[in-house]
């Protein structure tokens, strides 16, 4: 029998109250029907490259599926941290099938009482650096929810890793 390749995204969330480490959380979710077919057309089909891709996090307690879009999100976007647009995802070179910001971790500096329910990674379009915008016409490629939420107070930090991985099933 046959193997088959899988692209799995793992969302590593730690959550912090000033110098104490509340929470450390890992999470998958989905690689959506829209993500995975940029990566191909990308690939092997010659469409224009996404060069930076950037994370959100969100704020309605809402499953992500492999359908959900850019432009047709499931959730409520989060505005509530102090960052002016959603942190860039700075990955490394990909070694042993997997690619990480594990480096220069996504960080969000929260501005208001929230809890906070999961994260997605974006790009391409018009606007991917601004918070909450789906008309810009970009790209998502995954998004998880997270297993257990993060209830956030102003200043609380929220610091998320994205590691992407293909592997055979």
């Amino acid at each position: 029998m046959e193997k088959i390749k899988r692209t799995i995204t793992t969302y590593t969330v730690e959550h912090w109250r000033g110098d104490e480490l509340l929470s450390v959380t890992e999470d998958s979710n989905v690689c959506t029907d829209e993500g995975l077919n940029a990566l191909l057309n990308i690939m092997f089909n010659a469409a224009t490259q996404i060069t930076t891709w950037y994370v959100l996090i969100f704020e309605t307690d809402t499953e992500p599926a492999s359908a959900t879009t850019y432009a047709t999100p499931v959730w409520t976007e989060s505005e509530a941290y102090d960052e002016a647009t959603r942190p860039e995802y700075v990955d490394v070179t990909a070694d042993a099938k997997i690619m990480t910001n594990s480096a220069s971790k996504a960080v969000f500096t929260i501005s208001a009482t929230k809890t906070i329910y999961g994260a997605a990674l974006v790009g391409g379009g018009s606007a991917a650096t601004t918070k909450a915008d789906a008309a810009g016409g970009g790209t998502l490629f995954s998004a998880s929810q997270f297993s257990a939420e993060k209830a956030c107070v102003d200043n609380d930090v929220l610091n998320v890793t994205v590691t992407i991985t293909v592997a055979d099933s």
